[in-house]
C-alpha cells in the first residue's frame, strides 16, 4: 500500500463539497456531501446506543439495501432524541438530497452530528444540501472533512493505493470526533470511498471486522454517542474483478486496506479528544483471548484517574494496576507486568526499581505507550485514547451555551 494526498474524492468517480448553511453558530462549514457517480456497494456499522439518533435509523436502511450513491452529512445539531420530527426532519434530509441529485432516495446515506434535543433547521439544511450539490467536485473533499467537524480541532482523513487483480485501486476516508467517543459498533462519523468492486456483503464483512480492530479500541472520554455511523461505499470504477469470494486473495488485500484507513482515522479521533494534550497507546499483552485483553485495555484507557495523571506527568502508576483490578478479567498480582514507555513500573504486582527522572521523561511526550502484560495468554489487545486536561472541563461545561 502507498500513502497519498489524504482526499474523501481520490477514488475514481467520487465527488464532495461542503458549504455554509448557516446551523453552525460559528458560521463555519455544516453541510457536506459525498457523491458516487456511479451506484456503489455500501454498507454501514452504527451505534449500539438504544437511544440512536433519526439519520442512524434512515442510514442503517440504506446499508441493509447493499447500494448507495451518496452521503448528506449535516453538523451543527444531532436530530437526536427529536421524535416522530426528528424522524421526518431525517427523512426530507434524505430526500433533498436524492432529488437534487436526480437519486433513488433510499441509496443516500443520512448523518447528523451537534447538540442532542435539537430539532434541525430545515430550511437552512434543504438549501444547504442544493448548495452543496451544486458545488460537488473533484477538489470539494477538504470542504467536506471541514463541515462534519464540531469540537474537533484538526481534520481527520486518510488514503491510499494498493493493486488488485492488477489494477490499481485507491481507498479513501474522513472521519470527526473529538468527544463523546467510546464506539461501540463518539460523537464519532466516519466515511470511507473506494474504487474497488467488491460484493456488497463481503464489504460489510470486510467493514465490521475492520471496526473490531480500529473504531472499537478507542475511547475519549467512555460515552458512546446516539450518533456514530461509518459508511462505506464501493464503486468498482478501479476495474477489478468484482471481489466475492472471502476466502480469496484479492479479497484479503482489501479488508487489509479497509483496517488500514479505519485504524488511521480511528488513531486521529483519539488524539483529537478535547482538550487531549497527550496520545495514549494502551497494549494488553498475556491475556486469555482478545476480549480479555481489551476488556483490561479499556478500564485502563477510560480511567479518569489514569487519564488525569498523565496529563499532569504523574509518575502514579497505582491508577495502572488499579483499572486492571477492577476490569473485571481474573487478573492476579503476581502475574500483573507494566511499563510505560521503556520503562517497567510493576514488576508481579509490585513497584519495580526504575529512575523516577527517566519516567518523567518518558511522560513528559506526547505520545506515550503503556504497556501491561497480565499472563501467559496469546490475548493481545491495544486501544487508543488520550489524557483529560482542564480544557476537556471546559469545552464540555460549556458545550451547550
Amino acid at each position: 500500500m502507498e500513502k497519498i494526498a489524504p482526499n474523501v474524492t481520490a477514488p475514481k468517480g467520487f465527488l464532495a463539497a461542503g458549504v455554509k448553511a448557516g446551523i453552525k453558530k460559528s458560521g463555519k462549514e455544516d453541510v457536506a456531501i459525498i457523491y458516487s457517480e456511479v451506484p456503489a456497494a455500501a454498507a454501514g456499522v452504527f451505534t449500539t446506543n438504544t437511544m440512536a439518533a433519526a439519520p442512524v435509523v434512515i442510514s442503517r436502511k440504506v446499508a441493509a439495501g447493499g447500494v448507495a450513491r451518496a452521503v448528506a452529512v449535516n453538523a451543527g445539531c444531532a436530530n437526536a432524541c427529536t421524535g416522530e420530527q426528528g424522524a421526518k426532519d431525517a427523512q426530507q434530509m434524505a430526500e433533498a438530497a436524492a432529488q437534487a441529485l436526480s437519486v433513488p432516495t433510499e441509496q443516500v446515506f443520512v448523518a447528523s452530528t451537534g447538540i442532542i434535543g435539537q430539532t434541525l433547521p430545515m430550511d437552512k439544511l434543504t438549501a444547504g444540501i442544493k448548495d452543496a450539490v451544486g458545488k460537488l467536485s473533484k477538489e470539494g473533499g477538504n470542504d467536506a472533512c471541514l463541515a462534519i467537524l464540531t469540537t474537533d480541532t484538526t481534520e481527520k482523513k486518510t488514503a491510499y493505493t494498493f493493486t488488485l487483480g492488477g489494477q490499481t485501486v485507491t481507498i479513501a476516508g474522513m472521519a470527526k470526533g473529538s468527544g463523546m467517543i467510546h464506539p461501540n459498533m463518539a460523537t464519532m462519523l466516519a466515511f470511507v470511498t473506494t474504487d474497488a468492486a467488491i460484493d456488497s456483503a463481503l464489504l460489510q464483512k470486510a467493514l465490521k471486522d475492520a471496526v473490531e480492530v480500529s473504531f472499537n479500541m478507542v475511547s475519549v472520554d467512555g460515552d458512546t454517542s446516539t450518533n456514530d455511523s461509518l459508511f462505506a461505499l464501493a464503486n468498482g470504477m478501479a476495474g477489478n474483478a468484482v471481489i466475492t469470494d472471502a476466502e480469496s486473495e484479492d479479497y484479503a488485500v482489501f479488508a487489509e486496506a479497509l483496517k488500514t484507513v479505519c485504524t488511521d482515522l480511528a488513531k486521529k479521533v483519539a488524539k483529537d479528544g478535547e482538550g487531549a494534550t497527550k496520545f495514549l497507546e494502551v497494549t494488553v499483552e498475556g491475556a486469555a483471548d482478545f476480549a480479555a485483553a481489551k476488556q483490561v485495555a479499556m478500564a485502563i484507557a477510560k480511567s479518569p484517574l489514569v487519564k488525569t495523571a498523565f496529563f499532569g506527568e504523574d509518575p502514579n502508576w497505582g491508577r495502572i494496576i488499579c483499572a486492571i483490578g477492577y476490569s473485571g478479567v481474573g487478573v492476579q498480582p503476581a502475574d500483573t507486568n507494566i511499563w510505560i514507555g521503556d520503562v517497567q513500573v510493576v514488576a508481579g504486582g509490585m513497584g519495580a526499581d526504575f529512575k523516577e527522572a527517566e519516567l518523567k521523561r518518558t511522560m513528559a511526550k506526547d505520545d506515550v505507550v503503556i504497556t501491561a502484560k497480565i499472563g501467559e495468554g496469546t490475548g493481545k489487545a491495544t486501544v487508543w485514547t488520550c489524557d483529560f486536561s482542564y480544557e476537556y472541563v471546559k469545552i464540555n461545561g460549556e458545550y451547550h451555551t
